[in-house]
């Protein structure tokens, strides 16, 4: 039976898309071992299907409780990954050093544990904080190294786009209206906007809809005479197989929009008060468009803003990145 390496990110999709280059290097540093992530299951389900990773367990499953009550560990299945563990990484804060002891009493002989927020991390960029974490550098690691999307997952997602009147084909455009927060996210009637002109150019925009994007997309629908093909909450490895039919994304600082980045997707990225700097999927097929430097000191500031100069980019601005991609 293998030995195992066990990887704890709780974060959401985005925070762990970005750490997939440090799973990566750790898969190839421990090349006979098997990999095991524990992440929420959809992301985690995903990575598996893409052969990222070998095997996973639901962060939010009975099976970790122990992991996370500063309690012993006391499930069956976790105790015997754990057992069989050589080395233990987990991005999240463990300030009382409860998980650490945990790792200790299984005798693991390597265990990286940091916040990705830890200050005492030196990279700039979050993948690059990540892969600081398990001692690797930056400059040893492809800036984007796209998802292997398999066949089966492919099929899915031509057979989803079949079923909805829709082939693969150049004219596709993905457009993620929505986003974590409204905060970060360009007002409805300006995405409608760009809608419109995308249909009048001969291109075929679909909407995608997650679960908080319900009266987001409503608005932009509303403001349009031609309603675009709406796919609403899409399984995360069905929607993977769906952006790789698409020829362009339009999406804002979300979990999606660095999906799709990481499958190789040509990538409009719109961010406002998030830093870029930290947070923006790599890669050249991303673009990145924002307004304004954001100057709200705070979160709570960011949500009292009104006027939001950060996300003020004309109609213009963005069909014109998207042309120069459709383009390449």
């Amino acid at each position: 039976m293998n030995r195992n390496i066990v990887i704890i990110h709780p974060g959401a999709l985005g925070d762990v898309l970005l750490a997939v280059p440090a799973i990566k290097q750790l898969s190839v540093r421990f090349s006979q071992h098997t990999i095991v992530l524990i992440a929420r299951a959809p992301v985690s389900r995903l990575l598996a299907e893409c052969r990222v990773i070998d095997e996973w367990i639901s962060v939010e499953s009975t099976i970790c409780t122990g992991l996370f009550a500063n309690v012993s560990c006391h499930s069956i299945e976790l105790r015997s990954y754990l057992a069989r563990c050589d080395a233990a990484v987990a991005w999240l804060d463990d300030t009382d050093g409860s998980l650490a002891k945990i790792f200790h009493e299984f005798g693991i002989p390597q265990v990286h544990i940091r916040s990705p927020f830890s200050s005492a991390l030196r990279g700039a960029h979050q993948r690059d904080r990540f892969l600081e974490t398990v001692g690797e550098s930056s400059t040893n690691v492809p800036e984007q190294d796209a998802l292997q999307i398999p066949e089966h997952l492919r099929e899915e997602g031509r057979v989803c786009l079949k079923e909805r009147g829709l082939s693969q084909d150049s004219s596709l455009v993905l457009v993620h209206p929505g986003s974590g927060s409204v905060h970060k996210c360009l007002r409805p009637e300006k995405l409608a906007c760009i809608v419109q002109e995308l249909q009048q150019r001969g291109m075929a925009p679909v909407l995608l809809e997650g679960p908080a994007d319900h009266d987001t997309v409503e608005v932009v629908l509303q403001r349009l005479r031609k309603k675009p093909p709406v796919l609403r909450d899409l399984d995360l490895s069905l929607l993977a197989g769906v952006l790789a039919q698409v020829k362009l994304y339009l999406g804002h600082d979300s979990g999606l929009t660095h999906l799709a980045a990481l499958l190789g997707v040509r990538t409009i990225a719109v961010f406002g008060p998030t830093d870029h700097l930290r947070w923006a999927p790599q890669g050249d097929k991303v673009t990145i468009l924002r307004g304004a430097p954001c100057v709200c000191l705070s979160w709570d500031a960011v949500k009292q803003c009104r006027e939001k100069p950060c996300l003020e980019l004309s109609s213009d601005e963005i069909l014109a990145a998207l042309k120069r991609e459709t383009m390449a």
